[in-house]
């Protein structure tokens, strides 16, 4: 699966995942009132919202960028309407063919964590029949429980071709509380680093792994101790732009021959309607707006690449 990840990163020229995180205040009053006169102003006209306004942003991107990313739990936080939204989302995604990042951070451990990686990743069989569940091509995992809650996810990329991404090194602020405890005199951060590398050579495909690494913009120099650590790791970057990360930020994380990470922004790019940057489409043109954050994206982590 990375190397279909990479074969898009390489055609867009993007190294960029869009992360469909919707909130009701990023959705133009416009849609709500179509949405919410159609379904009723409750969970299923707030769903149905977020699915417009994802589709409307889909719909301007899908030829710029290789992947996009939407977090669970935005939907899961409108109940089974919401969850509906994030299917029809991601089927949506895959059909104009992009690569989904399923960001669901799941860590649990023995027949639960496989239960996680069949719903996300693989399938299952009822009767005669196989059915796929969420169906992304990617999802995050939290490796905090141990190798017992990773491996699952690794069985069920290896039978489906399917990836992860495991948290190493996360953008928000607190991270540090447990993550750069030193441990043996390193933190831990790399320690887990260490073992997704080696986690990765059970699934590899060629030069990279299926076992990616998550490691935030917002600390280029660790990101720069984990990109030797993991030499076969591709690391999703969260933390670009509403988050402080910047293109300058981002030399570290990727290797010599241009590849080995993909940035993420979420808010910059489905919210840019919003910024005083992009006024022009104040008037609730979510997806143009999308598209010209994209492409100024684009072209801030070209630049920075280039030097």
């Amino acid at each position: 699966m990375i190397s279909r990840l990479i074969d898009r990163i390489v055609d867009t020229g993007a190294p960029i995942v869009v992360g469909l995180d919707p909130k009701l205040s990023f959705v133009p009053d416009s849609i709500k009132k179509d949405c919410f006169e159609e379904k009723g102003e409750n969970l299923e006209g707030a769903a149905e919202a977020f699915w417009r306004f994802n589709k409307e942003i889909v719909d301007n991107i899908y030829d710029i960028v290789p992947a996009v990313k939407p977090q669970i739990a935005m939907y899961e936080e409108l109940g089974i309407p919401g969850l509906i939204a994030f299917k029809k989302t991601v089927d949506y995604c895959r059909e104009k063919g992009l690569i989904v990042i399923g960001d669901i951070k799941r860590g649990d451990i023995g027949s639960t964590s496989e239960s996680y990686a069949v719903g996300h990743l693989g399938s299952v069989k009822i009767g005669d029949k196989t059915f796929r569940g969420f169906e992304e091509d990617f999802a995050t995992v939290n490796p905090y429980l141990g190798s017992d809650g990773v491996k699952p996810f690794i069985n069920v990329c290896n039978r489906e071709d399917k990836g992860i991404f495991v948290l190493v090194k996360t953008s928000n602020p607190s991270s540090g509380e447990f993550q750069d405890r030193l441990i043996d005199g390193r933190p831990l951060y790399e320690w887990v680093g260490e073992e997704v590398e080696k986690w990765g050579l059970d699934s590899m495909d060629g030069s990279y792994s299926n076992v990616g690494a998550v490691v935030g913009a917002t600390y280029p120099e660790m990101g720069k101790t984990l990109r030797k650590i993991m030499p076969h790791a591709y690391i999703l970057v969260p933390g670009y732009g509403a988050q402080g990360g910047k293109g300058k930020d981002l030399v570290n994380f990727f290797n010599e021959d241009g590849l080995g990470a993909i940035v993420n922004s979420s808010r910059g790019i489905i919210a840019a309607w919003q910024n005083e940057n992009y006024k022009e489409f104040a008037d609730g043109r979510v997806g143009e707006a999308a598209r010209a954050a994209v492409l100024d994206m684009k072209e801030d982590i070209s630049s920075a690449l280039a030097k």
